[in-house]
């Protein structure tokens, strides 16, 4: 009995990058903001390059707060679709050549999302990573941080409960 050959890695990051790339751009919104995403493997690093737009306060200056939470509230969800996208990649469930614009998985749906300000987000580039703490058929935990020049202090941390979309029928 032979196995077909592995595919060669690099071929494989292809088309795991383009996966993300389509996932990201189906939300109008991380692009108004410019959000972008580090991929490593399964882990997600979330960008906010520094933008004057930002600015919640000129006087201290600092990010203003809804731009924060809407910048851990999407880490969070991508978070949780990545980590599915990923599963189903991995199973052979889902082919990402795929996805498209017009077929992309649908998001999880924000059920509460509790922001804790821990300082003022500086007029710089920020980053979040987020961490599936539970996640079941209908349900998940998310928590998120969210860091500028050391990831050792937080600027913003939130812990946020999703509804997933059912994989089975249309909502």
């Amino acid at each position: 009995m032979t196995r077909p050959a592995p595919e060669p890695v690099q071929i494989v990051k292809e088309r795991r990058d383009k996966a993300l790339r389509t996932l990201v751009g189906g939300i109008p919104y991380l692009r108004f903001l410019g959000i972008q995403f580090d991929r490593r493997g399964d882990e997600l690093t979330a960008i906010l390059p520094f933008d004057e737009k930002l600015i919640g306060n000129p006087f201290l200056p600092a990010i203003h707060g809804g731009v924060t939470s809407a910048f851990l509230e999407i880490t969070a969800m991508m978070e949780l679709s990545w980590s599915m996208l990923w599963e189903d990649m991995e199973k052979g469930a889902l082919d990402p050549r795929a996805l498209d614009p017009a077929h992309l998985p649908r998001l999880p749906k924000t059920i509460d999302f509790t922001v804790d300000y821990l300082r003022s987000g500086l007029p710089r580039d920020a980053y979040a990573r987020a961490r599936v703490n539970r996640s079941g058929r209908r349900y998940a935990s998310v928590h998120v941080e969210a860091w500028q020049d050391n990831r050792a202090r937080l600027f913003a941390q939130a812990t946020g409960h999703f509804l997933i979309p059912s994989r089975d029928r249309p909502e």
